[in-house]
């Protein structure tokens, strides 16, 4: 199927902002390697994070086959002004509890992305969906399996991890900026659009949150944190793009 430099441009602006997220939050994962509240949690993400860097190579090479660079290019060579990650991806990650509501949180707006994208009519975009979906559902599994047993444990437990939703959930509302091309890539079938994706994500985590004794955030509160889709972005995306670029820099023919 060929498409206009219209239909290309929304295609693009889909995938960037979707592998520009995994690349972020991968790192950011990547970053509790050896720091674990405990073993188990320590391999956990440190596995999660390698999934999401391979999830975000695929993209990458996707966007390098319609005509963009290449991937370590891409996620290398760009000032964060270029990267359409999401604000919660950004932040630095704190205490476990942030992390893992992050996680959470993350993870399920990632799962059921993927499951309507494993239905788009932009068929390489499919393959890539329908292959991937089986790392993120471990990614849910992981994230619901901590969630309850933290929210349900002790008092302190349930404080803290109550504290960091209630902080984080407008971040994570940003994850459903909506974008410039949100009829076309509808209109293709390519993707459905992202309040349909929040939606069905509303859908999905309010009763699991319930289930562990934690409340969602009352709706007169939310206030989502935009501003990421289009390129403005907190003060620790290019503290984070600096480090993650320094071996690049150094050694241009580097593999990751």
């Amino acid at each position: 199927m060929s498409y206009t430099d219209t239909q290309l441009k929304a295609i693009k602006e889909l995938l960037f902002k979707i592998t520009d997220d995994q690349l972020i939050i991968g790192h950011r994962n990547s970053e509790w390697t050896g720091l674990g509240p405990i073993l188990e949690e320590d391999i956990a993400f440190s596995s999660i994070a390698q999934d999401k860097l391979g999830q975000s190579l695929a993209l990458y090479n996707l966007l390098h086959d319609l005509d963009e660079k290449t991937p370590d290019e891409l996620a290398f060579m760009r000032n964060e002004k270029e990267f359409k990650c999401c604000h919660l991806v950004e932040y630095p990650n704190g205490e476990y509890d942030f992390s893992l509501v992050r996680h959470f949180l993350f993870s399920h707006s990632e799962n059921l992305r993927f499951e309507l994208l494993a239905e788009s009519s932009f068929e390489p975009l499919t393959k890539i969906a329908k292959k991937l979906k089986g790392e993120i559902k471990y990614h849910v599994m992981h994230a619901d399996t901590w969630l309850k047993q933290l929210g349900g444990g002790t008092e302190e437990s349930n404080l803290r991890i109550q504290k960091a939703l209630n902080n984080s959930f407008n971040l994570a509302l940003g994850i459903f900026e909506p974008g410039d091309f949100e009829n076309e890539l509808s209109d293709m079938k390519v993707f459905e659009g992202e309040n349909v994706l929040q939606n069905r994500w509303i859908e999905i985590i309010k009763p699991i949150i319930e289930s562990s004794n934690l409340l969602l955030p009352d709706k007169s509160l939310w206030n989502p944190s935009y501003g990421g889709r289009k390129g403005h972005h907190t003060e620790h995306l290019q503290l984070l793009l600096n480090e993650m670029a320094e071996v690049f820099r150094i050694d241009p023919e580097a593999e990751w």
